[in-house]
């Protein structure tokens, strides 16, 4: 018997389809009026007109009300109506881009392939006409969509639900044309002859209320729809104007951004950084410029390595082809602070930063939403919140924007809602991830150095140079002479005295505190192991105890076996804390004489595990006489085991072969610690003995080296780096110098 023949069914959508798809596509009225804006832009249309009619001064509006939106576009025939605008999700645009036709005639890259701009006029109201010509047509096409007399779910008198098809558009055409014709037309100020083709829209029935603040917004919008970063520049009319304007009851609305000379002066004027440039995937490399100085950082180099934000996305390394396309990017950088000084911003100025964002720009027209205040499209705010406040400066410091191209960049791609990128896999997330490793990295480095500067003042200078107590005493002498008040002398000289005692204590705590500090750095470095001795030996004991409970008898051999691995594992953590006693301050450590070789090889033992399993040697050279150092044992062990941490951190991630070499020259009086990694950058030397300044990232806290050199410093001791006649390895080099100098 033969089957029946299956039946052949059609898609047939409800007529509400309309209102939940727009819904879904057009997230406001804002987003809306920007779309048909867009389509304008994609008609190579030099002006867009939007006239409120009906309204009050306060936009409010009232029955009757409509939105009327005209252009001098290139305008549509009645075929492309028929067969392309009345059909949504229309390919027309897409073929076009996917024939290589991407740009229009005046060269605009073309921003709509989707086909759903028109689901935009449903949000805005349930009545329209668009009345539509083009240069070569002589007549006008008049398309008439009225679904005012449908509810939102288009249902209608008789309770009947109507289907998609069931809905009906007029198309006319009028010849001669009554609407886009040649006349004198008034556009903001200027009056200007209205070309013979072009598009007119009209709004009726509005979907819903609007406001001054609202239409507010929407001008906001529309001056960013194309980059808002030449603002107050004196530039020629550009060759191809783009221009948006508002009216109301047919007359002008000035909504001109009253601040927007104020943004382009804080732009020119209050900015800590300037930087421009651009990332280039195939050669993994940021080129750009900070103030004008030409700068390069490959996303390889360990400075970026090093920062969590990539470790994150890429691991250790990049290893695998970036996915997104080349861009280019511009940041404004700024201090909040209320010391930052000729930066200083007052709360009007931060208020309309607060404003603005990092825009992203595709092909010159901007990707919505990202640039608005309450946009965090890099996810800055929320690593600063769940990962660590410093990694990043915050979304209120940096105004900026991302040029991307549809050409190079054709895996970014907006979501149909407009409500950014669609989340693509690798190539969006790469692309999120390379700026937020640049900006990380803008934190860590020159954003660091500035705040050093700007904190680097004569407080250090006043301070050693006892400038206050040298004050004091001049004032004291000065208040010797005839008709001084014996009380001024008096209090002058208490003053003095209180001075010197309170200097004397604060001392003492400044010192306490910061050897506490390095012996708490110190012990961290040094106990590497004996977390991993103290889980072996746990092992092994959680083994014999397992072997107790069980029944039968325990096997004498791997009885001994495991209690020589617990002794062995117990011998090691004794050794590494005799070594680590060391370190803590007592009023029995004096200050004796100490040959350094020994220290230096206490020190590598106690690294000798992790060195060895990251492939590090090391080398301890002697040279002349021993080298000795008057000094305590603490001391000199915080020194090295933080030139030890050091080199071991960034040798980690070098290719090999890895060293370290010590060099102690008893004759010079000097010990040179050396390593063949990255090194440091030239523009790093002037702040890595500053607190808090590290390299690491998120692993360094930036107190190691000055913890070492304030230590030092009080036994008249020093510690730099190398010059280039004493370096002795192709990395880090550092001299510390254990001569005293002649007061």
């Amino acid at each position: 018997m033969t089957p029946p023949k299956p039946k052949q069914l059609k898609f047939r959508p409800y007529a509400r389809l309309l209102t939940m798809l727009g819904d879904q596509l057009i997230k406001n009225e804002r987003v809306a009026l920007v779309e048909l804006i867009k389509n304008a832009y994609d008609a190579d249309a030099s002006w867009v007109k939007v006239n409120f009619e009906g309204f009050d001064e306060n936009f409010v509006g009232k029955d009757g009300s409509k939105i009327v939106i005209e252009d001098d576009g290139t305008g549509m025939t009645a075929d492309v109506i028929e067969n392309h605008w009345a059909n949504p999700a229309t390919p027309l645009k897409l073929q076009g881009k996917l024939a290589k036709r991407h740009t229009t005639k005046k060269d605009r890259v073309i921003q709509g392939e989707k086909g759903i701009g028109r689901f935009a006029l449903l949000k805005l109201g349930r009545k329209v006409t668009l009345t539509t010509k083009t240069r070569a047509n002589a007549a006008e096409s008049v398309v008439v969509m009225d679904l005012s007399t449908y509810d939102e779910n288009f249902i209608d008198k008789s309770d009947a639900a109507l289907f998609l098809d069931d809905l009906r558009l007029s198309l006319s055409e009028i010849d001669p044309p009554e609407v886009i014709q040649s006349k004198q037309i008034e556009i903001g100020l200027r009056k200007l002859k209205r070309p013979k083709h072009g598009t007119h829209i009209e709004i009726a029935h509005l979907a819903s209320t609007w406001s001054r603040a609202k239409v507010e917004g929407v001008y906001k919008d529309l001056v960013r729809l194309q980059s808002i970063f030449a603002l107050g520049e004196e530039t020629d009319e550009s060759a191809d104007p783009f221009e948006v304007v508002i009216y109301r009851n047919g007359v002008y609305e000035p909504f001109a951004d009253a601040r927007q000379s104020d943004l382009a002066g804080l732009l020119e004027n209050r900015r800590v950084f300037h930087i421009e440039g651009r990332f280039e995937p195939k050669s993994k490399t940021y080129e750009f410029m900070i103030d004008g100085h030409r700068h390069s950082i490959a996303l390889n180099d360990p400075d970026i390595t090093g920062m969590r934000i990539f470790r994150d996305t890429f691991g250790t390394a990049v290893e695998r082809p970036i996915e997104s396309g080349p861009f280019d990017f511009e940041f404004f950088v700024f201090d909040f602070a209320a010391t930052a000084g000729k930066y200083k911003l007052d709360a009007d100025d931060k208020e309309l930063l607060r404003q603005h964002r990092i825009y992203l720009y595709r092909d010159g027209i901007r990707v919505y939403p990202y640039g608005d205040p309450d946009d965090d499209w890099l996810l800055i705010d929320v690593r600063r919140g769940t990962v660590k406040a410093s990694e990043f400066l915050s979304n209120d410091q940096v105004v900026g924007q991302v040029r991307i191209t549809q050409a190079a960049n054709q895996q970014l791609r907006d979501k149909t809602s407009r409500e950014g990128l669609v989340e693509t896999g690798n190539p969006t997330s790469d692309f999120r991830a390379l700026l937020q490793i640049f900006l990380a990295w803008v934190r860590k480095r020159p954003y660091a150095q500035y705040k050093i500067k700007a904190e680097r003042s004569d407080d250090v200078s006043v301070f050693k140079e006892h400038a206050v107590q040298t004050a004091l005493e001049a004032a004291t002498e000065a208040a010797q002479a005839p008709g001084t008040p014996q009380a001024v002398r008096e209090k002058l000289g208490e003053a003095a005295r209180q001075y010197t005692q309170e200097r004397r204590y604060l001392v003492q705590r400044a010192e306490t505190t910061e050897h506490l500090a390095g012996v708490g750095l110190s012990v961290e470095s040094a106990t590497h192991d004996l977390t991993l001795a103290i889980r072996t030996a746990t092992t092994s004991t959680d083994a014999l105890i397992a072997q107790v409970g069980r029944p039968g008898e325990i096997d004498r051999d791997v009885l001994k076996r495991e209690l020589l691995s617990i002794r062995g594992s117990l011998g090691f953590i004794a050794d590494q804390l005799k070594d680590m006693q060391l370190l803590f301050k007592s009023t029995k450590q004096r200050r004796k004489d100490i040959p350094v070789v020994e220290l230096v090889t206490k020190v590598e033992r106690l690294f000798r595990a992790l060195l060895d399993r990251a492939g590090i040697t090391v080398r301890i050279e002697t040279t002349g006489g021993p080298l000795v150092a008057k000094t305590t044992d603490a001391v000199l062990l915080q020194v090295l085991l933080n030139l030890f941490d050091n080199s071991l951190y960034w040798l980690k991630s070098a290719p090999a072969p890895r060293e370290i070499e010590v060099l102690l020259d008893g004759d010079r009086g000097i010990m040179v610690f050396a390593d063949n990694g990255p090194g440091i950058r030239q523009d790093d030397i002037p702040y890595i003995f500053e607190p808090f300044y590290s390299g690491k990232a998120e692993e360094g806290r930036g107190l190691g080296l000055y913890i070492a050199r304030q230590l030092l410093d009080r036994h008249d001791y020093t510690i730099d780096v190398a010059s280039k006649s004493e370096r002795i390895l192709s990395g880090a080099n550092f001299v510390v110098n254990f001569v005293k100098e002649d007061a």
